[in-house]
């Protein structure tokens, strides 16, 4: 069993790559969508789950949903996934308390 089975994490045949030159230059394959960015945060909805990408001076200099390709600039000093299952849980559970 891989660290990715015990983590609950499937083999999918999704391909998806992250590269980043020298903490300014973000480059992200497998783009569903862009949920929001500001100069600070950007989140971008990806197929292996929400990627956050924290720092400084945030801009989006290149968005192609045709390629599924996003370029993100900026100071970068966080990397983030989560489980977009796990989100909508968290969601749900939160409005049934607070019903």
């Amino acid at each position: 069993m891989t660290v990715d089975e015990r983590n609950g994490y499937k083999n999918t045949e999704v391909i998806q790559n992250l590269i980043l030159e020298n903490r300014q230059k973000l480059s992200i394959s497998g783009v569903v969508d862009v949920i929001s960015f500001d100069d600070q945060v950007a989140m971008v909805d990806t197929e292996l789950g929400l990627l956050t990408v924290k720092g400084e001076n945030i801009r989006i200099n290149k968005l192609s949903l045709d390629t599924a390709e996003v370029i993100v600039e900026g100071d970068i000093s966080y990397l983030s996934y989560s489980d977009k299952n796990i989100e909508k849980s968290k969601t749900s559970i939160i409005s049934k308390i607070f019903k």
